[in-house]
């Protein structure tokens, strides 16, 4: 529950308003930046992952083990935002993932594929900082700009995100430089990225979006004091039992993440079997890109006026187009493979905006992280067996065959939209009830 915009004298906080701006000013910079250090290695990660392993149908590990890591960090990371706030969260998070990458770079310098397991299960937990902010910035945000707020910090991942795949030639040139094998080079630039997105949050980030919401709660009588009793799974399982459209909006999430996944992390292999180079594949992940971040505002501001559900419901059938394009795409460069790559992204922008803002609407305050980091760990778990179960299909079959497999993904999500919808209008039934 949000309070209304108003000064707290008992604890001398600023006005919940401009606190809120500033929030989102900041994370709109540190997403930004952390983006870079996120995304550089997209386009590379599977192709240093088959020279290590000597294997394509090993290759997409290295991506996979990046959001295992990633879903299990932002588990970990949700007890520490709830007793020390996002700021500690999330400066723990880019500090790890920049650790991550260091241990890529060593890994392709010693040739140890486990080593760059390793050190992308790290890089993970600078995509759990990423996803937690998109949660940091609706802590203090009205219910009517919840959608909004959450997607320009998503959007901001557009400035970095586009900016880091098309680094890939770059940084190999870097590599070369430094005398580190060429694939490593854009591991190298996004440790350093996230290193300044650690410092950026620490520095900027005042006051704590979460400590206030909790500090305006707690003044207003909407919020217990004392901090709830239990786990962070058993908290978590609580709200959702408690209210039934968190776990649609977390089902939607997750499958529509896995779908996202599963495509992507193919798709430079795919590309490369008819000879595109690394630039190219760049320009096409880049594009991928564009379609998941660049459009989010208009997505946060449909989820805000046409709804939540109906939006979800929006990207699947996208989702799907997306698919079909992939599935017709024949290796190396084509109109098919660009198009449905940015379709997929644009599909992915769709459901995950308005599923994590229902995640951030209906989580209750007092286990709001418990809640998110639940959502985000099934949402990576998910993904990250997409991504394993990808190398896989494509080994034994092919890249368009793993596009028509996902289709049956994309029906949960349409489901879970169907759902959400109509848990939506039972709570709004009840709260019309409870009122008159």
């Amino acid at each position: 529950m949000t309070a209304p915009a108003r000064a707290l004298p008992e604890t001398g906080a600023p006005d919940l308003v401009a606190a809120q701006r500033r929030t989102v000013r900041v994370l709109v910079l540190t997403q930004a930046v952390g983006a870079v250090g996120i995304t550089i290695g997209i386009a590379t990660a599977s192709l240093l992952a088959r020279d290590l392993s000597g294997s394509e149908t090993l290759s997409g590990l290295a991506q996979t083990s990046q959001v295992l890591g990633a879903a299990v960090i932002s588990f970990l990371l949700a007890p520490l935002m709830s007793r020390r706030g996002r700021r500690a969260g999330l400066m723990t998070g880019y500090l790890v993932g920049a650790g991550g990458g260091a241990l890529a770079v060593l890994a392709g310098v010693l040739g140890s594929m486990p080593l760059l397991l390793v050190g992308a299960v790290m890089l993970g937990a600078g995509t759990s900082a990423n996803n937690a902010a998109r949660y940091a910035a609706t802590d203090l945000a009205s219910a009517a700009t919840r959608g909004r707020s959450l997607s320009m910090v998503v959007w901001a991942t557009t400035i970095g995100a586009v900016v880091g795949p098309n680094l890939t030639g770059p940084a190999g040139a870097f590599a070369d430089a430094v005398d580190i094998p060429e694939l490593t080079g854009p591991f190298a630039l996004g440790a350093f990225g996230m290193l300044l997105a650690a410092v950026a949050v620490g520095v900027l980030l005042r006051p704590d979006p979460l400590l206030l919401a909790r500090q305006a709660a707690i003044a207003d009588e909407s919020m217990p004091a004392r901090p709830p009793t239990g786990t962070t799974w058993s908290r978590a399982r609580q709200a959702v039992r408690e209210r039934p459209v968190l776990g649609y909006a977390i089902a939607g999430l997750a499958l529509t993440h896995a779908t996202m996944i599963g495509v992507m992390v193919m798709t430079p292999l795919h590309m490369e079997h008819g000879g595109a180079g690394l630039e190219v594949i760049g320009i096409v992940i880049s594009v991928h890109v564009l379609g998941m971040f660049a459009f989010s505002p208009l997505v946060g501001w449909l989820a805000d006026r046409v709804g939540r559900p109906q939006v979800l419901g929006a990207g699947g059938v996208v989702l799907l187009v997306a698919l079909v394009l992939c599935a017709s795409a024949p290796t190396g460069m084509s109109w098919q493979v660009t198009s449905g790559l940015f379709l997929l992204g644009v599909g992915w922008s769709l459901s995950m905006v308005s599923a994590s803002t229902m995640v951030a609407e209906h989580a209750p305050l007092e286990a709001r992280t418990d809640v998110q980091g639940t959502s985000d760990l099934v949402m990576g778990l998910t993904g990250a067996a997409a991504g394993a179960l990808a190398g896989v299909v494509v080994g034994l079959a092919d890249y368009p065959a793993l596009a028509l497999v996902s289709l049956a993904l994309v029906l949960g999500v349409l489901g879970a939209a169907v759902r959400a919808g109509v848990e939506t209008l039972r709570d709004t039934a009840a709260a019309t009830r409870r009122t008159s």
